[in-house]
């Protein structure tokens, strides 16, 4: 599918080393609570799910994105290969948050020899840091388009990601004893799960929201194609703090309120109203994102969103949204095409893990050499 999926210029990769190496990649999700590991087999155009594990996280070792504990995340991944017995090398991960950019641009036709120099020109007026700061990637996303001025142009998909971002994720990772292969964006990840796992129509516009520990993904399609991308710094942990905070009780005590069902008495009262009211702030960030993708796509009608992530489940929140907006919200299941036989889940625990496994199972659905 047509979607930008990797960065060039991951630091310590040699993809030349790579040669004769297996095709499938495990899929690693470094989340700010938690890691996710999923591994999968493809056969006769049908994928198997052999592994799927989630690692928790205790708050202070991944603040806001930023691994504060270099060591701890080391450690958990490597006691999550040991425990699920993974012997696959070669990984796939991803980044969100402030540290990168996604930005659709057109330029005018060039030879192909000449384009990534044109892009890394154009980029330049797109991006907030320093060009020398960022790995640059970018994608061609269709064939030439007409400009409100009536001449060609290329329309590009442009991600940078910034060196030391890069360089953070790529030692963890190579630390646990890993070949860091592919470097994924989280939004970019969604789409691939929702592309294998949904059918997709034409024209049919479809919001993706991924809702993280620290940082919120909005990816709208437009049959199988990105046509607009946000990362929000609003998560679950917002919840958290709310709770912490108005309750006067440990972060950790705060979270599993959260994560709680069916909150009763007058205590319970108290959480319903506060977790209502950061439904309410979520579902607004939510909400402005696509009334502005609206007026820049007025041609087509959004048909439902998707959520998925450590909050898709919070009490009230799918519902508050589809009040608000008007129009279907699910949980994504990104086991929906999925043979989840041989990984022996638990099926009573499946509806509560399917939402956190979307992103990792998108990093699983890469290949070696694949674009």
């Amino acid at each position: 599918m047509d979607i930008l999926t990797a960065l060039k210029g991951l630091q310590g990769v040699d993809l030349g080393t790579l040669v004769g190496f297996r095709r499938e990649l495990l899929g690693l999700d470094i989340g700010s609570s938690s890691i996710k590991l999923v591994q999968l087999k493809q056969a006769k155009g049908r994928y198997t799910l052999l592994k799927y594990a989630i690692k928790p996280l205790e708050p202070e070792v991944i603040v806001d994105g930023t691994i504060m504990d270099t060591g701890r995340v080391v450690l958990a991944i490597k006691e999550l290969l040991h425990e699920q017995n993974i012997k696959l090398k070669n990984v796939a991960t991803s980044i969100s948050g402030h540290s990168v950019i996604v930005k659709k641009i057109t330029l005018p036709p060039v030879p192909d020899d000449e384009l990534a120099t044109q892009v890394k020109v154009a980029a330049e007026q797109y991006i907030p840091f320093d060009i020398n700061e960022v790995n640059l990637d970018f994608h061609v996303l269709g064939p030439e388009e007409k400009g409100e001025d009536g001449q060609p142009q290329i329309p590009i998909l442009l991600v940078a990601a910034k060196k030391d971002k890069v360089n953070e994720l790529t030692e963890v990772v190579k630390g646990a004893g890993l070949n860091p292969v592919v470097l994924d964006v989280d939004a970019f990840a969604i789409e691939n799960m929702y592309c294998v796992n949904y059918e997709t129509a034409p024209d049919e516009l479809v919001a993706l929201v991924n809702l993280g520990a620290s940082v919120m993904n909005i990816n709208i399609l437009n049959g199988n194609r990105s046509v607009f991308t946000r990362d929000i710094s609003v998560g679950g942990n917002r919840y958290t703090e709310a709770i912490q905070r108005e309750m006067g009780v440990p972060f950790e005590e705060a979270d599993s309120v959260k994560k709680a069902q069916g909150h009763e008495g007058s205590e319970g009262a108290i959480v319903t109203s506060i977790i209502e009211g950061v439904n309410a702030e979520v579902a607004s960030e939510i909400a402005k994102s696509i009334d502005y993708f609206r007026t820049t796509f007025p041609e087509g009608e959004l048909k439902k969103i998707l959520l998925s992530g450590g909050c898709a489940k919070v009490t009230g929140l799918a519902q508050q949204l589809k009040d608000r907006m008007g129009i279907p919200v699910e949980l994504v299941d990104p086991f929906n095409q999925i043979d989840i036989t041989p990984a022996e889940l638990d099926a009573e625990q499946l509806p509560e893990i399917a939402p956190l496994a979307a992103v990792s199972v998108g990093l699983a659905l890469r290949t070696m050499g694949d674009r």
